[in-house]
């Protein structure tokens, strides 16, 4: 028997995957797409050289730090990268390469990772990352240069609420975030909650989600409610943006008060609404967020291959890039443009406002 509908279906199906995976990314009018770092390629090659001839498998987080560099972490081949933005340079400033779990005391471009995810920096020049792969977050020390966990075990799990983070379980943690007490944040995914560690006590606790895998409701406490896989953090005036890769959706969370507010996304799985208000706009599993100093958000909507922005002043939902495979987190530097990383074209496109 002959299924000509199945296979005109199918065939779309391929067709849609050919296109996102092959197509050069495009800014919207109003935007400049060039790319950063990375020469499009997988393959390992050399740790330092020109940003754009380099290799970096898989990028996923981007993130600028204090020194004005970016800084890119590599899924690929388990390292971070530094990026010039000054000079165009590159070089690996975490991880030999190897997949693994070691290097804890010793200097950070000795230590073994496996799947580096995300970077963020404190106000004193710390660096913290996430691996995914071993259920941790880690700290390289600003002044020695050296790598010490801070949360997690390296098994994965859920465990250790009101102890220290170094004997709590996590399970495939994907983001992180600071505020500005001295609080780490984890979107402890696979566990379907957001955790907080207190750096000055290392005690790590429960902050949002009761691990079912139910949409927040709008208005509650996010303590105890239901938190549907909190993939993407990110904090500014106290306000947490979280990006839901299971609810496809946009919610923040104040930390002040501990409730949930609906921003974007209806919750289905779609690519709608542009031009519209955002809460009824539909998203395809969101992976990365960032929000300027006007509020303005911007979104990874990483299996529609695009990046949207939701306006502060309106609410409205645009596409600023699309044509990008698979891409995952997004850094803002002090001259708001935008990082991407573009994860299976294997580049770090630079998005920003075309001059006026």
């Amino acid at each position: 028997m002959k299924y000509p509908l199945v296979a005109t279906v199918v065939g779309l199906m391929v067709f849609h995957f050919c296109l996102a995976a092959f197509a050069e990314p495009v800014a919207a009018p109003g935007w400049t797409l060039t790319n950063f770092a990375g020469a499009g390629s997988r393959q390992a090659g050399p740790t330092s050289g020109l940003a754009t001839q380099v290799n970096i498998g898989q990028p996923f987080g981007a993130e600028a730090g204090p020194d004005g560099a970016i800084y890119i972490t590599e899924v690929e081949h388990h390292r971070i990268w530094r990026v010039d933005p000054k000079t165009g340079q590159a070089k690996v400033v975490v991880g030999t390469g190897r997949k693994g779990y070691s290097g804890d005391g010793g200097p950070a471009l000795e230590a073994d990772l496996n799947e580096p995810y995300e970077v963020r920096f404190d106000h004193d020049g710390n660096m913290y990352f996430v691996e995914r792969l071993n259920h941790i977050v880690r700290r390289v020390d600003h002044q020695t240069g050296h790598v010490t966990t801070i949360a997690g075990t390296g098994a994965q799990g859920y465990s250790g609420d009101g102890g220290p983070a170094t004997k709590a379980q996590l399970r495939q943690p994907h983001s992180i975030a600071l505020d500005h007490r001295g609080g780490l944040y984890i979107a402890d995914i696979g566990n379907h909650r957001i955790r907080r560690v207190d750096l000055a006590t290392g005690i790590i606790t429960t902050i949002a989600g009761n691990g079912e895998r139910k949409p927040p409701i709008d208005g509650e406490l996010a303590a105890g409610h239901a938190m549907l896989g909190p993939r993407a953090l990110y904090i500014r005036d106290n306000i947490m943006w979280i990006a839901l890769r299971e609810g496809h959706a946009v919610w923040k969370l104040d930390l002040s008060t501990g409730r949930l507010a609906h921003i974007a996304g209806t919750g289905r799985k779609g690519y709608t609404g542009d031009g519209g208000p955002a809460s009824d706009g539909t998203f395809n599993g969101p992976k990365g967020i960032v929000v300027d100093p006007d509020r303005n958000i911007y979104v990874v909507d990483t299996e529609n291959h695009a990046i949207r922005r939701i306006e502060a002043r309106t609410g409205k939902l645009t596409t600023i890039a699309s044509g990008m495979n698979r891409p995952h987190g997004i850094g803002l530097d002090e001259q708001g443009h935008l990082y991407v990383g573009d994860t299976n074209h294997h580049r770090v496109p630079c998005i920003a406002p075309a001059a006026q």
